[in-house]
């Protein structure tokens, strides 16, 4: 039976988070995403990241609060957010994540929807975990 329709990317992930004013900060900052809307009687904010949207819900609003506690250093609700990105210059993206307080993890070769192709980890205020990976390596 065919399917009725084809994924073509990621549209949008959705985190439960402890304080949004802090994890919108965040996200402008280090990642450069832009706050499109703001529902606050839901605690819910849109952020652009590129063609996708990275959503957040305050656990202490309506839509956060139906997912229970905040997750916690042995509780995560995702396990990672992907964002393709380019160029991928390991050291330049290293160096801007430590401006902010960050540690990311060594660039590695990893596989995603292009093949494989370097990138590197680390972890937003609320523990979530953020892979920035570059295009694909040309083969060998």
């Amino acid at each position: 039976m065919a399917m009725p329709f084809s994924v073509q990317r990621i549209d949008h992930v959705v985190f439960r988070v402890r304080e949004l004013p802090r994890s919108i900060a965040f996200y402008r900052s280090v990642l450069g995403c832009e706050v499109v809307r703001w529902r606050e009687p839901l605690g819910l904010v849109h952020l652009r990241a590129g063609a996708s949207m990275i959503d957040l819900v305050s656990v202490d609003g309506p839509l956060g609060a139906r997912g229970g506690d905040a997750a916690g250093e042995g509780a995560r609700n995702v396990d990672h957010l992907c964002l393709r990105i380019e160029p991928f210059d390991a050291a330049a993206i290293t160096a801007h994540l430590r401006r902010h307080g960050l540690v990311p993890s060594a660039a590695e070769l990893n596989f995603g929807a292009e093949g494989d192709g370097l990138s590197l980890y680390f972890a937003d205020p609320d523990g979530n975990v953020i892979e920035l990976k570059g295009p694909a390596c040309p083969p060998a």
